[in-house]
């Protein structure tokens, strides 16, 4: 199985080859990178592997939630690759993809959403080791998140940014915070395989963002009320 994919859903980027169980990746730090890396990125991972766009089998993305500009980017290079070498796209979570970095049996993954919410959903994971989706995704204020019964692995950028509306406030519930994790296209590669084995690939016009959260920016009123600067 030979599966390009790109993530692309918080400052830290990547891209990602994998081919027949090997993988090779690039990171992107800095969302401004993003668009100027991508391409250059992944064709040499291509170069490298001694492959063309049309030898692979699918092209994968990290569907989000997360930034919008750099969901829209992935989305569309995603397709406008698989567009052109007759391929499917799988669309991978990048909160399923963070999951299964994880690497535990319980995870509950919370990512910074900016504007004073957090995206979050909790997965189990199966005996292929593949997380199963069993609350969320959702978007909502940090204090009105509430974890199932059970402990679990806590991942992702939100338990930084609110440590105390979430890692302190749900320490009962959590046996391991790791805040430093951020979704990678290693794993979205990973997830997209499988989709391919399964054939749960989608045609390039199909495939789309995962937005749980359809508003980007928040009005003046709204930046005020919240104690921001007009």
């Amino acid at each position: 199985m030979k599966i390009l994919a790109i993530e692309a859903s918080s400052e830290q980027g990547s891209v990602a080859l994998l081919v027949d169980g090997a993988i090779l990746s690039r990171r992107i730090d800095g969302a401004a990178n993003h668009s100027e890396s991508v391409l250059r990125d992944i064709a040499a991972l291509l170069s490298e592997a001694g492959l063309t766009v049309g030898q692979l089998d699918a092209v994968a993305f990290g569907a989000g939630p997360g930034a919008f500009t750099g969901l829209r980017l992935a989305c569309g290079v995603a397709q406008g690759l698989a567009l052109g070498a007759g391929l499917g796209i799988a669309t991978v979570g990048s909160l399923d993809a963070l999951a299964l970095q994880a690497s535990a049996p319980r995870v509950f993954v919370a990512t910074d959403a900016r504007m004073g919410e957090v995206y979050h959903a909790a997965y189990v994971r199966d005996e292929d080791g593949t997380p199963r989706l069993v609350s969320g995704p959702r978007c909502d204020v940090p204090e009105d998140i509430e974890l199932l019964e059970g402990h679990w692995t806590a991942v992702g950028s939100a338990f930084a940014v609110w440590p105390d509306a979430l890692r302190h406030r749900l320490a009962m519930f959590i046996d391991d915070c790791r805040d430093n994790l951020v979704a990678r296209a290693d794993e979205v590669a990973v997830l997209g395989a499988r989709m391919a084995v399964s054939s749960r690939l989608l045609p390039p016009e199909q495939a789309a963002p995962l937005y749980v959260r359809d508003k980007v920016a928040l009005t003046t009123a709204e930046r005020l009320a919240r104690g921001g600067r007009a």
